[in-house]
């Protein structure tokens, strides 16, 4: 999409000769001669960056200017003045304004003003990108299995090294949990994690989103764009379902891989990153590689360290510590939640095909329908009530043998911190109260 530009300017002449500088330079271009109706184009059609006039017959630029801060806080606003309102316009630029130019106007001063604050709102963007991806809300990894602790092991001697990691498993089985375990526990924990999913791009976006382009290397490239290898150098870099990458670019990876090196899209300079890889995929690669659908190189190189996540079925003790670790999130206190014995029987039967994402959802939809606070088995899905109608005509007794799993796991984080109640809810993904509450429901000491 073309960055927009609003011009508010009361001259005719000046909107028309400003409208096609800016068209010139492959902008899309609004003009409007009065300071409510570029608040009202500005509302309904948005813009990329304003030019503004501070002399307006409807409103002071002043207004005008402090009513688009409240629609847009971060929409760059250039500052359009003639020689005796300067001290108007630094006036504006303490209120928040970006720049401004004076009249007469140098057009290729305007053009260079214009491009410079995009170039700067883009890294703005490109910043808080970063800073969302490291402080994202990912869920721990919850659970005290012999499984997801072979997993834990795995990540811990590997992370502080710069191998290569290949995570396999299920959807819905926390890879992308594990690659940010990983990052943290590494020596590049202070740089970015970039996460990008491979199987949501086409070929030629995914390239761009990768690798950034050049002003100029395609239709609608007015400016030049940080691919994501750019911006996570310095740290890591998730390739989430790597198996959904088109051949082309496995051989542009598989380039990157072996020299830390590549070019923007429309680009010739060489550009070195140090970053590690951490990649993804639910597909078996051995498989794709046989068939011919990816790359027998790639795939080594990948595959320097291969850990994969269990699904859920395969480590069901797990789940208690699941359903109170997430109920804690959904159902902070005092707005406490807790799942009768008997729903918390079903969901340990349960197989689980959409794995500890699907356990989330399951929990939030309970929560909804829950009445003060308990979730019983009608409130949970068709298919996972069924369990209740098979386990009484095969006479299974299943809740017993699910109460004396959460009573192990707990004793057994008990013994692990040595007694100390906070460290052992800590390990098991819980609040104290939480566990206070279950030692006295199976009377731990």
């Amino acid at each position: 999409m073309l960055p927009k530009v609003l011009i508010i300017d009361d001259e005719e002449d000046m909107c028309w000769a400003l409208e096609k500088a800016m068209q010139q330079e492959g902008y899309a271009a609004t003009a409007v001669t009065r300071g409510k109706q570029g608040l009202t184009v500005l509302r309904g059609e948005g813009a990329s960056i304003v030019l503004l006039d501070l002399q307006m017959p409807d409103m002071n630029g002043l207004d005008v200017l402090r009513e688009i801060r409240l629609i847009n806080p971060d929409l760059p606003v250039i500052i359009i003045t003639g020689y005796g309102t300067i001290e108007v316009a630094l006036e504006a630029m303490r209120r928040g304004a970006t720049g401004y130019v004076t009249k007469p106007l140098d057009l290729y001063q305007l053009k260079l003003t214009v491009r410079k604050a995009l170039q700067e709102k883009d890294l703005v963007k490109e910043v808080k990108f970063l800073r969302s991806e490291l402080t994202k809300d990912r869920e721990a990894m919850i659970g005290e299995s012999p499984a997801i602790n072979a997993v834990r092991y795995m990540i811990q001697k590997v992370a502080p090294t710069d191998a290569t990691v290949l995570l396999t498993g299920e959807s819905g089985t926390g890879k992308e949990v594990a690659a940010v375990a990983i990052h943290k526990l590494s020596l590049r924990a202070e740089g970015p994690f970039v996460a990008v999913n491979c199987a949501a791009l086409p070929e030629q976006l995914l390239e761009t989103e990768l690798f950034g382009h050049e002003k100029g290397a395609f239709t609608g490239a007015t400016a030049r764009r940080t691919g994501r290898f750019e911006l996570a150098n310095h740290g890591t870099i998730f390739l989430d379902e790597i198996g959904e990458m088109p051949p082309g670019m496995q051989a542009k990876l598989l380039r990157v891989l072996q020299e830390k090196a590549f070019e923007r899209v429309g680009g010739t300079q060489t550009l070195q990153v140090d970053i590690r890889v951490v990649a993804a995929t639910n597909k078996n690669l051995e498989e794709a590689v046989k068939n011919g659908s990816f790359r027998e190189d790639l795939f080594y190189r990948l595959n320097v360290i291969h850990i994969h996540i269990p699904p859920l079925r395969e480590r069901r003790e797990d789940i208690p510590l699941l359903v109170n670790h997430f109920l804690g999130k959904l159902c902070p206190p005092p707005a406490n939640c807790r799942v009768t014995d008997e729903a918390l029987e079903l969901l340990c039967r349960y197989g689980w095909p959409g794995n500890v994402r699907e356990l989330q959802n399951v929990l939030e939809r309970a929560v909804i329908l829950g009445a003060a606070g308990e979730i019983k088995p009608e409130h949970l899905p068709q298919d996972i009530q069924r369990l209740a109608e098979q386990a009484k005509e095969e006479d299974v007794p299943v809740a017993p043998t699910l109460r004396e799993a959460e009573k192990e796991m707990i004793i057994r984080a008990l013994r692990k911190s040595g007694g100390n109640r906070s460290q052992a809810a800590r390990l098991l993904g819980i609040a104290r109260t939480t566990l206070l509450f279950r030692m006295k429901k199976y009377g731990i000491n």
